[in-house]
């Protein structure tokens, strides 16, 4: 009873400003340790104690200086509470490494909505937060956790962050606004721009693609080798498949490329640079939404503290403005400034009724053999 009044003393010091964080979790942490703490009395304080550290990783440039400049280096400052942050160039790559890391060595990624989210559903790196730790969450368009909630029982592992379109981008000193509305997707085919044709090396988006420009619905296919035809007469065309952000707004602004498909926000940036380039989402164009996952192992609470303070209106607001993607704050219940307004796909209703996203249960199903034939067309068969 003695040593849980003095820790309790501890703790007043502590939240009165008398001892920092670090020394009192230093504190509690080793006392902790040299007492074995597992239960009893201490076992609140041991729970107490939270990492130096967190990782976070995703998809680098415009999007990571966005989040490390609003969020992570405004949070560390609060909370004492460091982010170490890491990058990927795409998510099979990424998904690669945390299957082969340890339970803990990965904690929170910047991952592509739904697909991705059954996913890691279904190789058990899922983890379950505690909603209470966010409050923030009652901000976010509800339609963007259903779709979550329906695969994890109800449950959170993720909360939505962000979403935007991949849609057509091209250089307006080379193809008109009115070319592009008369093309659409087909443009991708054009023969016309063999060697000035850029394309995301993505293989669900190459057949989302392939599907819009043989007529079909990318979500109820009912032609796959039409669609592996269109694949390999843009494949003939493509000057190279990009595989990251950066690399996307190096080929457009470089005028290595005229035309290819575009991420919403990527396209802004190179706009607000004062490169004439334009964008459209063409019919039956794809959709996504963005999560901020916590992998299975994490320090959790660490983990939901990071993310209530991210999903805070001016720091939702802050890192949306600057990857000029909208954030999934609900504009029916919080005020977005003028500048979130503007971004290409922003949804001033919140329901996103009028955007197409992947259907999660028809593309996981058809991943293996879609991404297996995929990776030989690339290649040349």
């Amino acid at each position: 009873m003695d040593n849980t009044r003095r820790y309790e003393r501890l703790l007043d010091r502590h939240r009165h400003g008398d001892v920092s964080r670090r020394t009192f979790l230093g504190l509690i942490g080793a006392s902790a340790a040299a007492y074995g703490v597992v239960g009893g009395p201490f076992a609140k304080f041991a729970r107490a104690a939270t990492p130096d550290e967190v990782r976070f990783d995703g998809w680098g440039g415009v999007v990571s200086e966005a989040f490390r400049e609003y969020a992570f280096d405004p949070y560390t400052e609060k909370t004492g509470i460091a982010v170490v942050d890491g990058t990927f160039g795409g998510a099979d790559e990424y998904l690669a490494r945390v299957r082969a890391s340890q339970p803990g060595e990965f904690n929170l990624a910047h991952l592509s909505g739904v697909f991705d989210y059954s996913r890691y559903h279904g190789l058990d790196l899922t983890s379950e937060l505690n909603e209470d730790n966010i409050p923030n969450l009652a901000n976010v368009i509800p339609a963007l956790q259903d779709v979550f909630r329906k695969i994890t029982d109800g449950k959170l592992s993720a909360v939505p962050y962000d979403y935007g379109t991949t849609g057509l981008a091209y250089n307006r000193k080379h193809i008109s606004d009115d070319e592009m509305k008369e093309k659409g997707a087909k443009i991708l085919l054009d023969e016309a721009y063999k060697g000035k044709i850029g394309g995301w090396s993505d293989w669900k988006t190459r057949v989302w693609y392939g599907a819009l420009q043989t007529g079909q619905d990318p979500n109820n296919i009912e032609d796959i080798e039409a669609v592996w035809d269109a694949i390999r007469t843009n494949r003939d065309l493509v000057l190279k498949y990009w595989g990251s952000g950066a690399e996307l707004m190096s080929l457009l602004a470089e005028e290595e490329i005229y035309v290819t498909e575009g991420w919403s926000g990527r396209i802004k940036a190179l706009q607000d640079q004062g490169h004439d380039i334009g964008y459209m989402d063409p019919p039956g164009g794809l959709g996504w939404q963005e999560c901020i996952f916590v992998i299975k192992g994490s320090p959790m609470e660490a983990c939901e503290e990071l993310l209530n303070f991210m999903l805070e209106t001016e720091v939702a607001i802050a890192v949306a403005e600057g990857q000029n993607y909208p954030p999934a704050l609900d504009p029916s219940k919080v005020e977005l400034s003028d500048k979130v307004k503007a971004l290409p796909a922003f949804d001033p209703t919140g329901t996103l009724e009028g955007l197409n996203f992947f259907n999660a249960d028809y593309w996981n199903g058809n991943e293996e053999e879609w991404s297996r034939v995929y990776s030989r067309v690339e290649r040349g068969y």
